[in-house]
């Protein structure tokens, strides 16, 4: 039995968001129609939370830590029209496997953790274009 003792997130906001932040628009590219998409992202600044329940308590204590990440959406699967009455939104999705590559680093102890490609399996993966809100 493994035990986790590392815990790279973005945290929890004030407001209860957790586990979020924005990227820059730039690290985007996107060809929704062929469910084509791409995410990289150097040395971005997610601290090290150490193990899930410090992460998640009201006294959190963090080391510094930073990932770098290139997520590929590859497309080429069934489209998928959706439409959600209850939940307003529309859509439509275009299904493909998923690969990430990534290294994820605590500064203060030097630990690295990094992908495995031949470990992954795509479980559900797709790309499209959503409309929601006043544009539903």
């Amino acid at each position: 039995m493994s035990k986790q003792v590392h815990d790279f997130n973005p945290g929890i906001e004030k407001s209860g968001l957790f586990w979020t932040i924005p990227v820059s628009p730039d690290a985007l590219e996107a060809v929704p129609h062929a469910g084509r998409a791409r995410m990289r992202v150097e040395n971005l600044e997610v601290p090290d939370y150490h193990d899930f329940l410090n992460a998640v308590s009201k006294h959190a204590k963090s080391q510094p830590g930073h990932a770098t990440f290139d997520v590929r959406w590859a497309g080429g699967g069934d489209r998928t029209p959706v439409r959600d009455e209850t939940f307003g939104f529309r859509g439509n999705y275009t299904a493909g496997d998923v690969t990430i590559d990534f290294a994820v680093v605590d500064d203060k102890v030097g630990v690295v953790y990094t992908s495995d490609a031949d470990g992954q399996k795509t479980v559900a993966g797709g790309v499209g274009r959503e409309r929601n809100g006043v544009f539903f």
